[in-house]
């Protein structure tokens, strides 16, 4: 099936995009800091290094399996459906939302960007505030907010996650939004592969490690960014620490855009792959 004028728009933008992402070269300084940090970690007996990289997969398994399960995912679930309905009265599961055109889908997925953008933004601001526990719990909160909205997109684009092949793909896309540029162009390259795979795409068949050494920076970023704020909290304005406030904020938010930018563009595509191969579904 031919798509519509409109679709094609919204796809020669993705490709635009994607072109943009394949074309990026790590300049001098970013490729000495990678080689540093492999070298670095590589000093490490391979056994630790191994048990370490699986303990954050088997914790990000259990994290996207509890936030799948949530009450407040499942109210989530509902709300995209009655946004749905508001274009298509008789919606009644997730995969329906294919019937909606591209247009409608942004709408709604705009929707979850834009809140969970803000609870992002909120998280840094209190992070910010240099409490030892606020502090301490930025990074796991970071993660639930974004596994979470990497999940309500698929939904949204009509991809329900609780199949082997949709949770791993999740956390894919979520841990490659979370890469630097020099490298996310690999992980985007291997999940357009598995998206025009073969398959019921309900059982995954592809490497189910998720993290490995590439993905240190992002840890490592939110370690200095603690650092940043601990350094500037006592810089205060009127008793409010304003400038490491601005400095959480500022970051957190910054990485759920890439996160959402990320996660909607590899939706999109695949709910335009979808609707032109199976025009009838």
């Amino acid at each position: 099936m031919r798509l519509s004028e409109r679709e094609s728009k919204v796809l020669n933008e993705i490709r635009d995009w994607e072109k943009n992402l394949l074309s990026y070269d790590a300049n001098d300084f970013q490729l000495t800091y990678e080689k540093y940090l492999e070298r670095s970690f590589s000093l490490l007996p391979y056994k630790i290094q191994k048990q370490f990289f699986s303990l954050i997969d088997s914790w990000l398994f259990h994290l996207h399996g509890i936030i799948q399960g949530s009450q407040l995912q499942m109210n989530a679930k509902e709300r995209i459906l009655t946004s749905g309905r508001i274009f298509k009265k008789d919606l009644e599961k997730i995969d329906d939302l294919k019937q909606l055109d591209i247009d409608q889908l942004q709408y709604i997925a705009q929707q979850q960007i834009a809140r969970h953008r803000f609870y992002s933004f909120a998280q840094g601001g209190l992070a910010g505030t240099g409490g030892t526990l606020l502090l301490g719990s930025d990074i796991p909160a970071m993660a639930v907010i974004n596994i979470r909205v990497v999940q309500l997109i698929a939904m949204t684009y009509g991809f329900e996650v609780n199949s082997p092949f949709e949770m791993m793909t999740s956390l894919k896309v979520f841990h490659i939004a979370t890469l630097p540029p020099r490298i996310q162009k690999e992980g985007w390259v291997t999940l357009i592969d598995e998206m025009d795979g073969d398959g019921d795409h309900y059982f995954y068949e592809g490497k189910e490690e998720i993290t490995d050494i590439t993905w240190l920076e992002q840890p490592i970023q939110q370690i200095l960014k603690a650092m940043v704020i601990t350094l500037f909290r006592k810089k205060a304005i009127q008793g409010i620490p304003i400038v490491s406030m601005a400095i959480g904020a500022g970051a957190n938010y910054q990485l759920t855009r890439k996160v959402t930018d990320l996660a909607n563009k590899y939706y999109q595509l695949r709910y335009l792959k979808e609707k032109r191969e199976h025009p009838n579904e």
